[in-house]
């Protein structure tokens, strides 16, 4: 995958001089942020055998819960909200998923719809506006000409990595997804690593719906929608098998790079949007066969 990125890294710089642009650079690591801080847990997830298609409505409503609480009692207050309410969905969903046996499908489309819904009700459909100009300061502040939302996904990246790599909640992780029932022979706690992945998934999202609601200063009820598509297809596209137990955050990182890409590539040529997401359906669709193709030549 990785010269599949550099390949069309290189099509893009023929096709339209704007792409090789500073400009241009930071447009992509603002996108790349975004969807890059939801798909580390969208791969947390995705390990265990599990999915989560309803991070965009879980980014949405923390943030407009968060933005409501902050026009009444200040930034701090908000900011804490938001994230308590984004990692309490997160439980929500780990609970019904793990301990109520649930189908992790199911689980996550129902809250699709429902934390959707949820935010637009919380301000009947209209986009919350007037926030504080201090929380701004989240989206636009910078630290030595590097963005803070850039430093934070790498802070949260390099965490999330040294977890999966260096401790026991990640050997466990692998091994959930690997196979569920040996893991619970071996003395995992299963229900509660599962259940785990979803609030931490829960954070991250309310984390992205920080980020991106302080940059432009204002909550709209359609934040991140779509995003699950583009999530689930960085993972896929970085190696991580929907089977679970296979893949990792380093084939995360190279999915978020070539989605980021593509997109602002398709903006840059000037396709159209309906085309776009076509595309990115294309490229899962294509990475989820190969996948398969891998493993049963690995079988063989």
């Amino acid at each position: 995958m990785t010269i599949a990125f550099i390949l069309l890294c290189l099509v893009l710089t023929i096709l339209t001089p704007r792409f090789l642009t500073i400009r241009n650079f930071r447009n992509l690591f603002w996108q790349a942020t975004f969807l890059g801080i939801i798909a580390i847990g969208q791969t947390l997830v995705i390990l265990t055998g599990g999915i989560d298609l309803s991070v965009g409505s879980n980014a949405a409503v923390a943030a407009m819960f968060g933005g409501i609480v902050m026009q009444q009692f200040g930034v701090i207050p908000g900011v804490v909200a938001m994230l308590l309410l984004g990692t309490l969905v997160g439980v929500i969903k780990g609970f019904l998923v793990a301990y109520a046996r649930l189908a992790a499908f199911i689980v996550t489309l129902g809250f699709l719809s429902i934390g959707r819904s949820a935010t637009y009700l919380l301000t009947d459909g209209r986009s919350l506006v007037g926030l504080p100009e201090a929380y701004r300061f989240f989206g636009n502040a910078e630290i030595g000409s590097v963005p803070l939302y850039l430093i934070v996904f790498i802070v949260l990246f390099g965490m999330a990595y040294f977890m999966l790599k260096q401790t026991k909640v990640g050997l466990y992780i692998y091994a959930i997804g690997s196979n569920e029932e040996a893991a619970h022979l071996s003395g995992v706690r299963v229900r509660f690593y599962t259940a785990l992945t979803y609030a931490i998934t829960g954070f991250l999202c309310a984390v992205s719906g920080l980020i991106l609601t302080s940059r432009l200063g204002a909550v709209d009820p359609d934040t991140g929608i779509n995003i699950e598509l583009n999530a689930i297809a960085a993972v896929v596209i970085g190696g991580t098998s929907l089977a679970g137990g296979k893949g990792g955050l380093l084939g995360t990182l190279i999915g978020i790079a070539i989605i980021t890409v593509l997109n602002n590539g398709l903006n840059l040529l000037g396709v159209s949007p309906f085309w776009q997401g076509a595309a990115v359906g294309v490229v899962i669709i294509f990475s989820v066969l190969l996948d398969s193709i891998i493993r049963q030549l690995k079988s063989t």
